[in-house]
């Protein structure tokens, strides 16, 4: 019987374990890979402490501050449910293993949702990305296309037009769905072409991503593109969950300021959850404050006698 699961072990996951650590918690960290959605930034330019970081790099630097601490750590596994019994949880993952601990983080952030064309997985982190925020910089003057034509689509093309050259819009819709004060704006930039009713159909390049092929108006196109953003929405990555755990509209878990759930025992933090703002230094915040209020619970509990 652990104190405490984190299930994931992207930066909030990462951040909880070595808070957990730092308060002598019998901790074991759960996850099917290390850093999350993170490993899928090239470069990083908004992390504290850090001028240019590459996100593989900065996973890296988390990982060595774990292993700092005495934190267990299952990689290669996958959750695949999640009990709440009278006194604990139990955690199933996908290789037939159970682990039990008094309180559970939950951490497992967002998946983004993929096209699964030709060239996308070949080019990920050489070109193709997730995350206009995080990326967007690094294609100043060159052609990128966006994918995708909600609010996310018109948030990362309305970033990416202040550093590309131009921007390629590209929707499988006959019009833009995102909010019109967005579309408005998108449509007045000279810089951004919309290829309505268009589909990419793969992703091209030696080294780096150099063009995408699409069907546009049942016609075959090539468009140069040194950056893909893929921006068709993400999801929360809560199938495992119990049932009574309550999330909003958006399959994101519901946690107050502490991050608790409405389950108790159960906290969550990160891209999971319900804040607002996905960022890689939020997500390792939001990690800190979950091990924090899962010490607090579990003394109230008086599951730990020091």
């Amino acid at each position: 019987m652990k104190d405490v699961l984190i299930i994931g072990a992207g930066p909030a996951g990462l951040s909880a374990g070595v808070y957990c650590a730092r308060k002598m918690l019998d901790t074991l960290l759960i996850s099917g890979d290390i850093g999350g959605q993170a490993m899928l930034s090239w470069e990083i330019e908004n992390y504290l402490g850090y001028q240019l970081i590459s996100g593989v790099e900065l996973v890296e630097r988390f990982r060595d501050h774990l292993e700092n601490f005495k934190v267990e750590l299952k990689e290669s596994c996958k959750v695949t449910s999640l009990v709440r019994t009278e006194e604990s949880f139990t955690a199933t993952t996908n290789k037939g293993d159970e682990f039990s601990g008094r309180a559970v983080i939950v951490a497992s952030g967002k998946v983004p949702i993929r096209l699964g064309i030709p060239g996308e997985d070949k080019y990920r982190g050489r070109g193709v990305a997730y995350c206009a925020t995080c990326d967007g910089p690094l294609f100043r003057d060159k052609e990128v296309a966006v994918i995708g034509g909600g609010n996310a689509g018109l948030g990362a093309t309305l970033q990416l037009a202040q550093f590309a050259r131009g921007v390629n819009l590209i929707t499988e819709e006959q019009y833009l769905r995102g909010d019109e004060v967005r579309q408005n704006r998108v449509l007045a930039l000279e810089a951004v072409d919309v290829f309505y009713s268009s589909r990419v159909t793969a992703i091209n390049g030696n080294t780096f991503v150099e063009s995408i092929d699409l069907m546009h108006d049942n016609e075959k196109r090539t468009l140069p593109a040194q950056g893909v953003f893929v921006e068709i929405g993400s999801k929360p990555s809560t199938s495992f969950l119990p049932v009574q755990v309550e999330l909003n509209d958006g399959g994101e878990i519901i946690i107050d300021a502490n991050n608790e759930t409405n389950t108790p025992g159960l906290f969550a933090a990160g891209d999971v959850t319900n804040v607002s703002e996905k960022q890689i230094i939020i997500a390792a915040g939001e990690g800190a404050k979950a091990s924090l209020s899962a010490y607090n619970w579990l003394l109230k509990q008086e599951y730990l006698r020091r």
